[in-house]
């Protein structure tokens, strides 16, 4: 059987076996509505409940702060036009960042059509922002702030709970993407001073098509659908039970042993970056090597396209990818590689490897020793480097 290196953890997770038990359930025997008042519903509806309790206990929230959606995406949306439609007497700017993942800027050009003004803040060449450059950019009508917690594409942390001690001084409410970050950093809200949190239970071994809002008890926000009381008549519609409790049973596990899941993908990625960063000339790691997520590797590898080489790493049996999912197909460069002030042509030669709990050592030197005979192919051919050789 040809080996399969799966290496894109930071798109989607594999669904983690304990995860599926849990859900099982509720595709058959515990089929009721949690909204219908017999007792046959009761099942569904304190298992909805006990995953609300273990997401709002796995970041340090009240269970009655926590929000069901469909995926991050949604929790984005709704965090960044509520909150904005809800506050817009008080105030139409808002601030952000250029490295954002699309549901955030998409939804911010959204709202710039419709009379709200944002700032996108720059982040340095390691992609981290200037807590100073985001000060001088607050003014008298700023209302939200959206900020990610850790980059998708480069892996940087971001200072989310100095930014928050801002903003909760300002009386400025503060939403962070949290989608990378949840399962792999500690995380509780009152620390970050956070008003908002998104989530996406694929991300963290859980089911695709779920995620969480945290908001925070007070927050003036507008409900994302009406309709019926669920999620406390904020957002209406019949809850997907399985996926819930698989997302709750998800982030249980991914706080279980936490340190040392930890401590070993990190251990693989520094292998990974050392691998290919010594033995594979006119290569760049972006993003930052301290104060970056566990499981994130991207490298630009001169002279070269990174689409090539993840085509030719699939007909190895390696699945990886150029930077973010939901932006794949797209001829452009990475806007976060280009926001760290990398040109085109280095931009075009990245891309990014994703580790995970079940990744294991094998497959990382599998990885490094597939790299080292793909990149001088492609080379050999690019004349781009031709020039290179020559001098």
């Amino acid at each position: 059987m040809k080996q399969f290196i799966y290496m894109d953890n930071a798109a989607t997770t594999r669904v983690h076996p304990e995860v599926l038990q849990a859900m099982l359930p509720y595709f058959g025997e515990e089929y009721g509505n949690p909204s219908s008042l017999y007792s046959f519903a009761n099942g569904a509806k304190n298992a909805i409940e006990e995953a609300r309790a273990k997401i709002a206990n796995a970041i340090g929230a009240q269970a009655n702060e926590i929000y069901f959606t469909a995926c991050g995406t949604e929790s984005d949306n709704w965090a960044v036009k509520g909150c904005a439609y809800a506050n817009a007497a008080r105030g139409k700017h808002i601030i952000t960042t250029a490295i954002e993942h699309h549901a955030i800027l998409h939804t911010m050009k959204t709202l710039e059509k419709e009379g709200f003004e944002v700032t996108y803040l720059p982040v340095d060449e390691y992609g981290r922002i200037r807590v100073e450059d985001f000060q001088q950019a607050i003014r008298p009508d700023t209302i939200l702030v959206s900020i990610m917690y850790a980059n998708n594409e480069i892996g940087v942390i971001e200072p989310i709970a100095e930014i928050g001690k801002i903003c909760r001084e300002k009386k400025i409410y503060f939403h962070t993407d949290a989608v990378q970050a949840v399962g792999h950093l500690r995380i509780d809200v009152k620390e970050l001073n956070v008003d908002m949190l998104s989530a996406s239970a694929h991300k963290f071994y859980g089911p695709k098509g779920v995620g969480f809002l945290y908001i925070r008890r007070g927050v003036r926000i507008q409900n994302f659908m009406d309709g019926g009381a669920q999620e406390r008549g904020r957002r209406a519609g019949t809850e997907n039970v399985a996926e819930i409790v698989g997302m709750g049973k998800a982030i249980e596990l991914a706080y279980t042993d936490f340190e040392e899941k930890i401590s070993y993908i990190s251990r693989l990625r520094d292998r990974l970056i050392d691998g290919i960063l010594n033995t594979i000339p006119f290569t760049r790691l972006n993003g930052p090597r301290e104060n970056r997520l566990c499981n994130n590797v991207n490298v630009s590898f001169q002279f070269i396209e990174g689409e090539s080489i993840l085509l030719m790493l699939d007909l190895r049996g390696i699945a990886a990818s150029s930077g973010s999912a939901c932006a794949t197909g797209s001829l452009d460069p990475s806007h976060v590689l280009l926001g760290i002030g990398l040109p085109h042509e280095i931009a075009h030669g990245s891309i990014r490897l994703s580790l995970g709990e079940f990744s294991t050592q094998e497959e990382v030197d599998a990885v490094i020793a597939a790299l080292q005979e793909i990149v001088p192919k492609l080379r050999d051919m690019s004349p781009l480097y031709e020039g290179v050789e020559r001098r």
